[in-house]
């Protein structure tokens, strides 16, 4: 395991140098306007390494028995979909509609592909979620894939979260007696943490929409299968995503709520008007990863070990990260 880490992280590093390459050399730059956090012009593209690193890293933990054959394709299949809309929208910037339907599509073949699909905790009932809460279920997939999207929006945040999440529900599982799950997640932070030497503050170059969106609805489509398949349920992951779930839901409630136009590119998520305060992005990112291991795990940790009080361990674990939002003025117009 640790020979498959080692490389995938050495493939991860040397593939995101050839990219940066690449983007440097067709100009594919994100140029600094005023919606952007960053103020020199950097090559953008670089999650393309991760993506073809962590799909054979799925398919060998298929050939390993990690995986059965429907998981596999649940969830290969919809990241390689999303990371080609991305790759193209890099390219040439395709329209929202249509990144948004294929999204959909990507996100509702993922779940039609698990075998079997979990229930909610909740006060001792469980609601099951291949029924008529299906709907809400897809929702909530569809909005982690975009608000990773819209998250990823200085250098080292979008990588680290995936990162910090991907380790607590290692070590959740873990403590569960999921050696091989356990396993498996730890090896998807491999090629991650390869990216993340070039896109640490200050980034070399950036992960892009090639990576972000698939990466955003890969992380939603493994919370759904291990709750499905261990004692990891989908209140424990949704408090691991709290950090990037509670700015971007709250920024985009108050922008919508305010008249603003909520799709126009703005500054004004709770993590980039800290990164202005800050000056600069290493302490904010630093930041998010520290806050997903010392404060949301362990609330993470009781919702495991008390379902049926999940709801309540969401609740406590992301209101003080709605005060901080609401101390920042996240959503607001900027002057």
């Amino acid at each position: 395991m640790l020979i498959a880490f080692l490389l995938s992280l050495a493939s991860a590093w040397a593939l995101t140098g050839l990219v940066r390459h690449y983007a440097v050399k067709r100009s594919l730059m994100d140029i600094p306007n005023g919606r952007s956090s960053h103020s020199v012009p950097t090559p953008r593209g670089g999650g393309l390494a991760i993506i073809l690193v962590l799909l054979p890293l799925l398919a060998w933990q298929w050939q390993l028995g990690w995986l059965g054959d429907s998981t596999l394709l649940a969830l290969l299949a919809p990241t390689l979909l999303l990371a080609l809309v991305g790759w193209l929208d890099d390219l040439w910037s395709l329209p929202a509609k249509a990144r948004f339907a294929v999204q959909g599509i990507a996100a509702l073949a993922g779940l039609l592909a698990l075998q079997a699909l979990p229930t909610l905790p909740l006060f001792g009932w469980q609601l099951p979620l291949d029924g008529w809460l299906l709907p809400l279920l897809l929702l909530v997939l569809l909005w982690l894939t975009n608000l990773y999207n819209f998250m990823d929006g200085i250098d080292g945040i979008a990588a680290l979260e995936a990162i910090s999440v991907l380790a607590g529900a290692a070590l959740l599982l873990a403590g569960l007696g999921e050696a091989a799950r356990s396993a498996l997640l730890l090896l998807l932070c491999a090629p991650l943490v390869g990216f993340l030497v070039w896109n640490f503050p200050p980034a070399r170059i950036f992960m892009g929409d090639v990576c972000s969106a698939p990466l955003g609805l890969l992380l939603g489509l493994l919370g759904v299968w291990l709750a499905a398949q261990t004692g990891l349920n989908l209140w424990a992951w949704l408090i691991l995503l709290g950090v990037f779930v509670v700015d971007a839901s709250w920024t985009l409630l108050v922008r919508m709520l305010s008249g603003q136009r909520w799709s126009q590119p703005h500054r004004s998520h709770s993590y980039q008007i800290l990164a202005r305060r800050c000056g600069g992005h290493r302490p904010v990112s630093l930041a998010v990863a520290a806050i997903n291991l010392i404060w949301l795990l362990p609330w993470s940790w009781l919702a495991v070990r008390y379902p049926g009080a999940g709801l309540f361990c969401l609740l406590a674990a992301c209101m003080p990260l709605g005060l901080v939002c609401y101390k920042v003025g996240a959503g607001k117009p900027e002057s």
